[in-house]
């Protein structure tokens, strides 16, 4: 039983210390990356809401035309043109992408903790009071537990979730700055599209080889889904 501890606690400190690496390179990223987010969220509400200068300007107008004398014209010029005022659609679909990303970057942030928690209780609960037998079947029995309740999944998903942030953060940016200038669109639109081919090619490659260094969350969790390198070549075949 001494020889069973001494192995299973030098399995449980590199189990722990991936993980623990994970969270942590998780939370620094949402938190990064929630900042951008929230200032480019931020940047674009101006969207939503009507100009105050056309206020101002009908404002000034009615002035004008009272000063003049022309008191029906002045009438006839609505007050607030902002009460008629609506976003347009191309807005209110970009901002809820842009929102969707951020509640994603944050919800992943949100998973990262949870994780760090679940970890730290593993930590102090895995061996519990007893003798050297009844330690390590009680040690052997929270770990089955992370095996049955499909723990590795469920951490490497976080990652997952910040990943898919950032991709709906490109088309977000790509669809704002579409409205505005072309040119500096086709660059974000490029760049996001090479970022999602080289991702979804790592990925391939980690499915096909699992010797492949490239090895991302996508990719563990679909070799848990039993997805492997013969139905990568069925489906590469028959996009060719």
């Amino acid at each position: 039983w001494a020889a069973h501890k001494r192995v299973a606690g030098e399995h449980d400190d590199e189990f722990l210390e991936r993980y623990y690496n994970d969270m942590d390179i998780v939370l620094v990223f949402s938190g990064l990356f929630s900042a951008v987010s929230s200032a480019f969220i931020v940047a674009m509400e101006s969207n939503l809401s009507p100009d105050p200068n056309i206020t101002t300007h009908a404002l000034l107008t009615q002035l004008v035309l009272i000063g003049l004398g022309n008191f029906t014209a002045a009438g006839s010029t609505p007050v607030a043109p902002a009460s008629t005022w609506s976003p347009s659609i191309a807005s209110i679909r970009t901002q809820s992408v842009a929102y969707a990303s951020l509640s994603f970057s944050l919800l992943a942030a949100f998973g990262a903790v949870l994780g760090k928690q679940w970890l730290g209780y593993y930590k102090s609960h895995r061996y519990g009071r007893g003798s050297e037998e009844e330690r390590a079947k009680r040690r052997q029995e929270r770990f089955d537990g992370i095996v049955t309740w499909y723990f590795d999944a469920v951490v490497q998903s976080f990652p997952i979730l910040l990943q898919f942030s950032l991709f709906l953060f490109g088309i977000a940016l790509s669809a704002n700055m579409w409205y505005e200038q072309h040119t500096i669109a086709w660059v974000i639109i490029a760049t996001t599209v090479f970022g999602f081919l080289f991702y979804s090619l790592t990925v391939m490659a980690a499915l096909v080889s699992p010797a492949c260094p490239f090895q991302t969350p996508v990719s563990t969790i679909l070799r848990m889904l039993r997805v492997d390198s013969e139905i990568i070549c069925k489906f590469c075949s028959f996009l060719v």
